[in-house]
């Protein structure tokens, strides 16, 4: 099962505060939880072929292997102190759903 979510930086959000502290904190905290096999955030460079910017600023990929035990995981009043900085961050962050076929 993957989780891809999809973001933009709120207004007046630095992008390089945010991105230390993705690499300070949300990469390694995430990383960290057992429910997760992978963590990564990938900025956005633009859309193949073309010259256009990307929609979104920002892509997150979390690979686990079963949502309860990871529903579980961010749960924890500690790694909820980790989720709301995210909020402060991102913009109405949409999350993705997947399943391999």
């Amino acid at each position: 099962m993957r989780i891809v979510v999809l973001f933009n930086l709120k207004p007046g959000v630095d992008p390089e505060a945010y991105e230390a502290w993705a690499r300070g904190t949300d990469i390694p905290g995430v990383n960290a939880l057992a429910s997760v096999h992978r963590f990564t955030v990938h900025k956005a460079t633009g859309l193949f072929g073309t010259d256009a910017p990307s929609p979104y600023q920002y892509v997150e990929i979390i690979d686990l292997p079963a949502m309860d035990a990871f529903v579980a995981d961010i749960s924890n009043p500690e790694f909820q102190k980790v989720a709301a900085a995210f909020g402060e961050f991102a913009d109405n962050p949409q999350f993705i759903l997947t399943e391999d076929l």
